[in-house]
């Protein structure tokens, strides 16, 4: 369909035009307005449960507007419904009503959207709805027009089956008497309360309904006839005490009588209920006025009376309650309250809440300010607190009960899936957030985000009733950037330990893997791969392949222990005595008997340990090796505290001598750099060790496959240890360096 010069299709103008070709008293009421704006494109349209389409928006106006709903609340039913037959909604709708109307045209219609893929997802499972339906209704609380939009349809529609004896599907009775009938009451609706439990009592169990209505109806004309002669009683009693009060009979709801009998174990004529009076006066003292008067009037029965004046029940009902036998013996339950109590009892907070004053500007363009304003704001406050206290309900329905603050409302928030499934998320939670709240696959592979149909940043704080899409990569991780907090890439607890334990994991199989290749060269270079790998590992003392690898990637555990345990031991003297060896010069290299002593002897052969590479001024110690001399280690080698475990006899002290050869000598050591791979890198640290005169022997690089890391172990020789220590702090210096150290 071709748009009209406006930018709104066809159709949609038309409705517009035919809005305009209207009475123009008729406009002047919003509800009049929309509609004479809904009429046409609801003409002929029947849901989904065979109801006219425009009979049902007539029903739920109707419904609304006996709970105290106004003009600019009952007009929306009419434009909700009227929004499923417009090609662009909102965008009709706000150029004909205005933007508060376009807003919740379109929440309400996502919300009806939802539910029904809900339900139809789950094959109309009764007891597996409900959650979901509560999540949803919560998702839009922070409009309660949306709320009272849903409660009065859901009424009009078990209605409609009511009256034209259609079969109501039992999914739609039980979700009415689990979700909407408690929402009602949480928010005081009584009118809705009431009406929604008796009709799905009588489609969910219509043998029961059945038999109360039966019960109810047997004695009905006796029964009216005694609630009639007790009224007017009461009224003369009341009247007679100077207290002005009107009488009247309470109305029996089927639902409640049958349930008090099932959870009372009671007899049908054992129920009070089945005669009531309500009194409304003027004032609270009235209302205990009027109490002395029944009670004095009328023996009251013990236990049966509650104040809900003193202490009103969490949503904000108040009433006295007593229980009296008339002049026959029969019990005879009375209520009394002031007007301003029955009108809160019977509308709830749509009674404090008119949408026509809302907001600054209002739903009908009415301005709010001042005290005015103030009230609309203490009346959202209330709506939200008993929201949530509605969702403890659900969720903990053991807990005792506690007042819930009104900021609580934004500590959580429900977005959907495409498949309408229901995700719980805390405040400012973002795609990310959702992604991971899914599956932990997901949030590593997530790259992108649609927001209800539009792609967003993945950093964007979602809003309750939003609906997301993931767009992921096959395989693939996380970015750093996500753990970063000024980003606020991420809001959940737990979706941030998953990144890291990813990273981590990450780290760890990279260690593992350079372990293994250092393990796998050693292994080839002495011919012995066809070693079973856990084998050697349990004869190291590690319990297994993977911890050994992790150890020697770590730089824990040096390669000397397994070549010692590869190669066959030499054969010991026949005396099993240790073989001393004099050096062969006197003035030999590093290592020779000049540069290091062994304290009590001087004639023994020392041999400076690979696996830790001594130089002075190091802290050291000997091993007395069979047929090689006595070993220097490091103290803090790993491989002497080894080797000392298992044979502490052998160790010896040793110390650094003075040098007789008239070059000094140099001590080879190894360097372990970290750093993040580029370019040039191994070039600008071979640099630095040249211009400190620091001769490099040795080097070995390896690169991770991923996230562009790289390890580099250097070989260099020194005289001693402390030319070493400003080296590496000019190395640490070096773009992308991350860690200098000597092993």
């Amino acid at each position: 369909m071709k748009p009209a010069a406006d930018g709104v299709p066809a159709q949609d103008a038309a409705a517009i035009v035919h809005l305009a070709s209207a009475d123009d008293a008729r406009l002047a009421d919003p509800e009049q307005r929309a509609r004479a704006f809904a009429e046409p494109l609801l003409a002929g349209q029947v849901l989904d449960t065979g109801e006219p389409a425009y009979a049902h928006a007539q029903g739920v106006a109707a419904v609304l507007r006996a709970i105290g709903g106004g003009p600019a609340l009952c007009a929306a039913a009419y434009l909700v419904y009227a929004g499923d037959h417009l090609q662009r909604p909102e965008e009709t709708v706000r150029k004909a009503f205005g933007p508060s109307y376009a807003s919740l045209v379109a929440l309400t219609r996502k919300l009806v959207q939802i539910q029904r893929a809900v339900r139809a997802a789950q094959g109309g499972a009764g007891p597996q709805q409900v959650e979901p339906v509560r999540k949803m209704l919560l998702a839009f609380s922070r409009d309660l027009r949306v709320v009272l939009l849903r409660l009065a349809s859901r009424l009009q529609t078990l209605r409609w089956h009511a009256a034209s004896r259609t079969p109501c599907p039992a999914e739609l009775a039980r979700e009415s008497q689990q979700v909407f009938a408690p929402l009602a009451n949480r928010l005081g609706i009584w009118q809705i309360k009431w009406e929604l439990e008796d009709l799905a009592f009588r489609f969910l169990q219509p043998q029961d309904y059945q038999r109360m209505a039966e019960l109810v109806a047997a004695k009905r004309g006796e029964r009216e006839q005694r609630v009639q002669a007790a009224r007017d009683a009461l009224a003369a009693l009341l009247a007679a005490a100077g207290i002005e009060a009107d009488v009247q009979g309470r109305p029996k709801h089927l639902y409640s009588l049958w349930k008090k009998m099932q959870g009372k174990g009671l007899a049908f004529e054992q129920v009070h209920d089945l005669r009531a009076l309500r009194v409304i006066v003027a004032d609270v003292p009235a209302c205990y006025a009027a109490l002395a008067r029944v009670q004095a009037a009328w023996p009251p029965l013990p236990g049966e009376f509650d104040d809900y004046i003193a202490r009103p029940k969490p949503n904000g009902y108040q009433s006295l309650h007593t229980v009296v036998q008339d002049a026959d013996g029969r019990p005879l339950e009375v209520q009394i309250r002031t007007r301003a109590m029955h009108e809160h009892a019977e509308h709830g907070v749509a009674a404090h809440w008119m949408y026509k004053e809302a907001g600054v500007r209002g739903y009908a363009g009415v301005s709010a300010g001042g005290e005015q304003e103030e009230r609309i704001a203490q009346a959202r406050k209330a709506v939200l607190r008993e929201l949530l206290a509605w969702e403890r309900d659900f969720s903990h329905p053991d807990a005792a009960p506690a007042a819930a603050p009104a900021a609580g409302a934004a500590e959580r928030l429900y977005v959907f899936t495409p498949q309408a499934a229901i995700l719980e998320l805390p405040a400012g939670a973002t795609p990310v957030d959702f992604a991971y709240s899914l599956h932990t696959d997901l949030g590593h592979r997530c790259r992108g985000a649609r927001v209800d149909g539009a792609m967003v940043p993945l950093n964007t704080a979602l809003q309750s009733g939003q609906t997301v899409e993931i767009v992921a990569a096959k395989e693939g991780g996380p970015s750093l950037d996500w753990l970063n907090p000024e980003l606020h890439y991420l809001a959940s607890p737990r979706a941030r330990a998953k990144v890291r334990a990813w990273f981590h994991a990450e780290q760890q199989a990279q260690t593992i893997a350079r372990g293994r290749d250092a393990v796998e060269r050693l292994l080839q270079r002495e011919g012995r791969t066809a070693l079973e790998r856990d084998a050697l590992a349990a004869q190291l003392g590690f319990q297994g392949a993977q911890a050994l690898y992790e150890a020697v990637g770590k730089d824990e555990f040096s390669l000397r222990p397994i070549e010692a345990l590869l190669r066959p031991a030499e054969p010991a003297p026949a005396d099993d005595r240790i073989a001393l060896h004099r050096p062969r010069s006197e003035t030999g290299g590093a290592g020779s008997r000049s540069d290091v002593l062994v304290v009590g002897l001087d004639t023994l052969l020392t041999t400076l340990a690979r696996c830790c590479r001594p130089a002075p001024p190091d802290a050291i110690a000997g091993f007395v090796t069979r047929g090689r001399g006595v070993a220097v280690h490091r103290r803090d080698c790993s491989n002497l505290a080894h080797m000392a475990a298992t044979a502490p006899g052998r160790l010896i002290e040793v110390a650094w001598g003075r040098p007789l050869a008239e070059r000094a000598p140099v001590y080879p050591m190894d360097v372990v750099v970290e750093a993040s791979d580029r370019p040039g890198l191994l070039r600008d640290i071979a640099e630095l060790f040249a211009k400190e005169r620091l001769h490099v022997t040795g080097v070995h690089t390896q690169r991770a496959q991923t996230r562009g890391a790289a390890w580099m172990s250097f070989t260099v020789e020194a005289p001693d240890a402390t030319r070493l220590a400003p080296v590496l702090a000019q190395i640490g210096q070096v773009p992308g360096v991350r860690q200098a150290r000597r092993r």
